[in-house]
């Protein structure tokens, strides 16, 4: 997704290309935060803001060695920033492009591709809602509850982490939702174990009925087997490695059930929203089992 035909500028005011879908955007950064081990950054991105959808995900692309490949994160609020909008998105600095990103000062300029994927989607049926969120996996997650509770449905939160300096978005969950519950793996917040643990006493204390949920894979596995064997709808924002972030590649499948048998899908194109319950867990523990997150595949 790139060229002249997607590509717009913050400066002009105005797309060049397409009314809808992504564009490609020459972003101004608004400012940046810490929270814990994360990094909060805001982009005066207005093209692409106008667009997003909850669950979505921007590419962005960045500078420094070893940095060929763009990085997807997640967008997890959208401002009236000037310029006419905002995007935020949160990372944790694990490599090069991580750092270098978060290294960006104010009015310093980002190139963004987006929104990318499929979103979250409503329940058919109006239902209470709870949101299952892992480390910073929170983040779609509140966007996601604002536009829910918009729509008049209730919203409770489930969020876990390893630790206490490793949860995001409680507070933000607490001014949203009806109840906000939180587990960390040490016992440091909330109660000791993993989101599992609490999700069955939330259901039903709740009466939720849908679930969402985003997060490690093994989290995201877990969560909707518990859902699924409750028979409760559940949708994953899966965390698939994203070479491409279009489709190209087939570098981030996930085997999954179709009504004429497995299929493997690409989590940036026919995801990273994903039915959770149609998701073939078992196949994905055998290859995370052998040490990689998806096969060798040509398209």
């Amino acid at each position: 997704m790139s060229g002249a035909a997607y590509r717009v500028s913050a400066a002009a005011g105005r797309a060049r290309g397409r009314d809808e879908g992504p564009v490609q955007e020459t972003g101004e950064v608004m400012g940046s935060r810490r929270v814990g081990p994360y990094t909060l950054l805001d982009v005066v991105a207005p093209h692409v803001a106008v667009r997003v959808l909850p669950g979505q995900f921007v590419s962005v692309a960045v500078d420094g060695p070893e940095t060929l490949l763009r990085r997807p994160f997640s967008v997890s609020g959208i401002s009236g920033a000037p310029a006419g909008g905002g995007i935020e998105i949160v990372f944790e600095t694990l490599g090069p492009g991580t750092v270098w990103l978060a290294g960006r000062d104010r009015h310093d300029a980002v190139d963004v591709v987006g929104p990318l994927g499929r979103p979250f989607t409503a329940p058919p049926e109006p239902a209470p809602c709870l949101l299952v969120g892992g480390g910073y996996g929170a983040a779609p997650l509140v966007l996601l509850g604002r536009t829910l509770r918009e729509r008049g449905l209730r919203v409770d939160f489930l969020l876990g982490a390893a630790t206490q300096s490793r949860l995001l978005g409680v507070m933000d969950a607490k001014r949203i939702a009806g109840t906000t519950t939180v587990t960390t793996e040490d016992g440091s917040a909330g109660r000791a174990g993993i989101v599992t643990d609490a999700m069955e006493d939330v259901l039903d204390a709740n009466g939720s009925g849908a679930v969402y949920a985003c997060g490690p894979m093994p989290m995201l596995a877990a969560v909707s087997e518990v859902a699924a064997g409750r028979g409760v709808p559940v949708q994953v924002a899966v965390e698939e490695s994203m070479a491409c972030g279009v489709g190209v590649c087939w570098s981030c499948v996930v085997p999954y059930r179709r009504d004429d048998g497995v299929a493997n899908v690409r989590a940036c194109l026919d995801g990273p929203v994903l039915d959770g319950a149609r998701v073939d867990w078992p196949t994905l523990r055998t290859w995370w089992a052998g040490g990689a997150q998806s096969p060798e595949l040509t398209p």
